[in-house]
C-alpha cells in the first residue's frame, strides 16, 4: 500500500471554502479503482491547515492518480488558494488499509 499524508496550508480568506473547493477532486479520487481512502481533516491548532490522508493499493495506482485528469485540474487552481507549498509524507507499507488499534477499544466491546 502507498500511504500519503499531505498538509495544506490555505490562504486565510479561502480556508472556509477549502472543503467545498476540493469536493469534486475528492469524489473523483475516491472513485479510482486503486484508491483505498482519501480523507480530509482540519487542524485544531491552525484553522487554515488541512491534512489529507491517502491510501492506494500500489505504486501503480498512485501513479495513475497523479496522472489523472482530476489531479491535473486540481493542480491548476490550488496554487491560487494555498498559502505555502504543501508538506508531504509518501511511504510504501505492508497491509491494505486501516487496521484496528490493539491498545484501545470502546467500553462494552471487550
Amino acid at each position: 500500500m502507498i500511504f500519503i499524508a499531505v498538509k495544506f496550508t490555505v490562504r486565510a480568506e479561502r480556508a472556509e471554502e477549502w472543503l467545498t473547493l476540493v469536493d469534486d477532486f475528492t469524489r473523483a479520487t475516491r472513485a479510482e479503482p486503486g484508491n483505498l481512502f482519501f480523507e480530509w481533516s482540519r487542524s485544531v491548532d491552525d484553522p487554515n491547515q488541512f491534512v489529507l490522508l491517502e491510501g492506494f493499493e500500489s505504486a501503480q495506482a498512485g501513479e495513475e492518480h497523479v496522472n489523472s485528469a482530476h489531479f491535473a485540474a486540481a493542480m491548476t487552481w490550488m496554487p491560487d488558494v494555498i498559502a505555502k507549498t504543501p508538506e508531504i509524507i509518501n511511504v510504501e507499507t505492508s497491509g491494505n488499509g486501516w487496521s484496528e488499534m490493539a491498545e484501545l477499544t470502546p467500553t462494552g466491546e471487550r
